[in-house]
């Protein structure tokens, strides 16, 4: 098994005492704002990776709740808040919901798949909506967490899941980066160019795509976790359209160049938001849009093309060859 770790890794390794000075340095509100992006940022990982498969999900919200539920009703109904717990709860209903759901959804491409993926998350939503043991709309509170029997309280609290947050979300974008160059990796990315190509090659494009879907839900139940610990509330509108959308919204944003790009999309966007709310409180959508349509004009492999001209997010002719057959 090759374990050497490429520049991404190493960045990603180099990043996190610096994330974690940045809760002693900076302001609360900034932290606090790292904090929660740091969780959205694994759901639009979550995206990124099966864009590279030529899919989008407009639902990638629902294992953001479902991850954020699991944990929220474990806390509610049976006392539990230890934080390993809550997160082994989030990941087992991601992989059953997505592992039933995949048997469906890997045979579409397209406008088919992103409409499905809606459809399926806005059921939930429906369902969480009208769940008044749940809270209804306005869901419900989740306890502080406790670490295997610990529970640091106050700043000491905020802090320490900080910490483990930052923690959890780089190891979370290593993976990623060492499947994106795993042989599904390529095989997604041949995918994307030439689905009946990666058939003839023996190797079943539908296999592949499921695994990547379920990967991907377990990604969005850990940031839903971890956000929803942040929050401490959850609400059925983390499964709306809206919710999704935002993910699709930061993945185009930042472009699936390279695994730190979501991460550091999202805290963009986030920042943008509270500059566009008070800017303009009643239209700020308008400025999120008028981002984004810049965006896809001026730079369509996103931001992370301002890092590097060397790279492409699409990849080359010969990606099936890099397949091996029964792989």
């Amino acid at each position: 098994m090759n374990i050497k770790m490429d520049r991404t890794e190493t960045g990603l390794l180099l990043a996190l005492p610096l994330l974690i000075l940045i809760a002693f340095v900076l302001p609360k509100w900034v932290v606090n704002y790292v904090q929660v992006s740091l969780g959205t940022g694994l759901v639009a990982l979550g995206v990124m990776i099966q864009m590279r498969a030529g899919l989008v999900s407009f639902g990638q919200g629902l294992y953001f709740c479902v991850g954020g539920y699991a944990a929220g009703m474990l806390a509610k109904f049976l006392g539990i808040s230890d934080l390993f717990l809550l997160l082994a709860a989030g990941i087992l209903a991601a992989l059953i919901v997505a592992g039933i759901a995949g048997f469906l959804l890997r045979r579409y491409r397209e406008i088919f798949f992103a409409m499905l993926t809606l459809a399926i998350s806005m059921i939930l939503f429906g369902l969480l909506s009208s769940t008044e043991e749940l809270g209804s709309t306005d869901g419900f509170n989740l306890p502080s967490a406790t670490y295997l029997g610990w529970a640091p309280e106050g700043e000491t609290g905020r802090l320490t899941l900080y910490t483990f947050t930052a923690l959890v979300v780089v190891v979370c974008a290593i993976l990623l980066n060492r499947f994106l160059k795993s042989p599904v990796g390529y095989i997604n990315e041949a995918i994307r160019e030439n689905e009946v190509r990666v058939e003839y090659l023996g190797t079943s494009a539908h296999h592949a795509v499921h695994i990547t879907y379920v990967l991907a839900a377990v990604v969005s139940s850990i940031g839903g976790v971890l956000w929803a610990l942040a929050l401490g509330h959850v609400d059925p509108e983390m499964t709306n359209w809206t919710t999704s959308g935002q993910f699709v919204f930061i993945s185009i944003l930042s472009g699936t160049g390279n695994i730190a790009a979501p991460l550091i999309g999202t805290f963009l966007l986030e920042i943008l938001r509270v500059y566009a709310v008070e800017i303009s409180p009643n239209t700020w959508q308008m400025i999120l849009g008028s981002v984004m349509l810049l965006t896809i004009l001026y730079l369509p492999k996103g931001l992370w093309s301002l890092l590097t001209t060397r790279k492409s997010t699409k990849p080359s002719d010969d990606s099936a060859d890099k397949i091996s057959v029964g792989d």
